[in-house]
């Protein structure tokens, strides 16, 4: 297996477990992805995860060493969901927490670019390598123009550059940057505060943010959503105000 699934909790944590090739994500690799974040979007008690990789790095992508599809019949037969069964963002209805450990690189940087929020050690670097070995970031070309401005999307997709963790922040492609060995304590913070919260209400806000975007406002605002409907309904709505009122933390029950 190399991809290791653990649960502590309402949060899950997702590690990409190749450190030796790096965490490239080969054909069985990309398939057991797929089946981690399908089981994660049916398992309820899941309210938070956190996506990581062994080693000194986060994923670097394909992995080029292996035989297989390339060109149109690659692809044909990419994963709807984007590179990893989750580049293109709101696959599962928990929030995804990246915490990128290393080198963020083609596939690598799409998946980040596809998590909720994105916490990253000052060692990690991003970058979309692919036009410099005659291919294509096939999600990235998508995503990224759509979180930063063009010509900065166009300056990394166009010469294939990598960019520090630093750099990461101040174009709003990474959430917090911090020493390597505090990684983990601060992506702990980040999950604490997001495990306070509804998760009911949190998978609403999400499918909004992820599905009604690019409407136009008013009418994402008149959009009566499956999951709206659900966290208006819920008894945790109830429970949040009952428990402010009473000045104790809430318990939520997802329901």
């Amino acid at each position: 297996m190399s991809v290791k699934f653990e649960r502590t909790g309402h949060l899950a944590l997702v590690t990409l477990d190749r450190p030796q090739r790096l965490n490239a994500v080969d054909q069985a690799t990309e398939r057991e992805l797929d089946a981690v974040w399908t089981r994660i979007e049916q398992d309820k008690s899941v309210r938070c995860v956190v996506l990581t990789g062994a080693g000194r790095a986060f994923c670097v992508g394909a992995d080029m060493k292996e035989a297989g599809p390339d060109g149109l019949d690659y692809w044909e037969g990419t994963n709807r969901h984007g590179f990893g069964g989750c580049a293109l963002g709101g696959r599962v209805s928990a929030p995804v927490v990246a915490a990128v450990n290393g080198f963020a690189l083609g596939g690598g940087f799409e998946i980040v670019l596809g998590c909720d929020i994105a916490v990253a050690a000052e060692s990690a670097s991003f970058g979309f390598p692919e036009p410099r070995v005659g291919r294509m970031p096939l999600d990235g070309m998508h995503v990224l123009p759509r979180l930063v401005p063009q010509r900065v999307a166009l300056g990394m997709l166009l010469t294939g550059r990598r960019i520090s963790a630093s750099e990461a922040l101040e174009m709003g492609l990474v959430n917090e940057v911090v020493p390597d060995d505090m990684l983990e304590s601060a992506v702990a913070k980040w999950t604490d505060e997001i495990l306070a919260c509804a998760p009911l209400s949190l998978a609403a806000i999400k499918r909004s943010v992820y599905d009604l975007s690019a409407r136009p406002v008013a009418e994402a605002r008149r959009t009566r959503s499956a999951s709206l409907v659900d966290a208006l309904t819920s008894d945790d709505s109830q429970e949040g105000v009952k428990a402010f009122l009473e000045r104790r933390k809430p318990e939520w029950s997802g329901s």
